[in-house]
């Protein structure tokens, strides 16, 4: 095992924190959103047969490939039927996944996109009309997915180990993102479940009658 990224003292018990090479991707998990990409060199995001953009949003549209329409006005035709969040990677040193962009015009640029559709969204939320309140709230969710897949791309996935007297006492893998929000607090959580009994005088009454 590698060295930890944090180790502290706590309660009479030792947190390490590490880096997790193992864990699953979160597109594994049970998503709301749909992430499609294209990319030459990287497989990203869930698995597809659409060879190209186009051909994605005129199936997402139900658009034939016999009408003549841009990618601007097809993308407007998905948007009536589905809620879609463009993605974008910024390789360099790494891999960064957003939906706003990023700043640099040469290692970056849009890979995809993410997207649920309007029934889905109304089958999730037990609706019959996506308002605009919903819309918002699906595309956070569409969004913060994305935040997890960065993470995940960016190997920032932790676990933590808790020993006491040098012996392992507990452990939880699989924390995606900054471990200071998560992975560390769920261990100084998880702490006292293995604090000693300490002996009262009732129990030591009942043991000695």
């Amino acid at each position: 095992m590698h060295d930890p990224v944090h180790q502290e003292a706590y309660q009479g018990h030792t947190i390490k924190i590490y880096h997790d090479p193992d864990t699953e991707s979160p597109r594994e998990w049970s998503n709301l959103g749909t992430l499609i990409c294209w990319h030459r060199r990287y497989r990203l995001g869930d698995s597809h047969q659409f060879d190209n953009p186009e051909a994605f949003l005129r199936d997402l549209s139900g658009v034939s490939a016999l009408r003549e329409l841009s990618i601007e006005q097809l993308r407007d035709r998905a948007a009536r039927k589905a809620i879609l969040l463009p993605v974008f990677l910024y390789d360099h040193s790494g891999l960064a996944m957003n939906t706003i962009g990023f700043h640099c015009p040469w290692d970056s640029g849009q890979v995809g996109f993410i997207y649920v559709t309007l029934a889905a969204v109304r089958t999730e939320f037990g609706v019959e009309r996506v308002t605009k309140a919903l819309r918002e709230k699906a595309e956070d969710i569409l969004r913060g997915e994305i935040v997890s897949y960065d993470a995940y791309l960016d190997g920032r996935v932790y676990g933590y180990v808790i020993e006491q007297d040098g012996e392992e006492v507990d452990s939880c893998w699989g924390f995606v993102g900054d471990y200071e929000l998560d992975c560390l607090l769920e261990a100084r959580h998880a702490v006292p479940d293995h604090e000693p009994k300490q002996s009262t005088n009732s129990d030591m009454a009942q043991a000695h009658p």
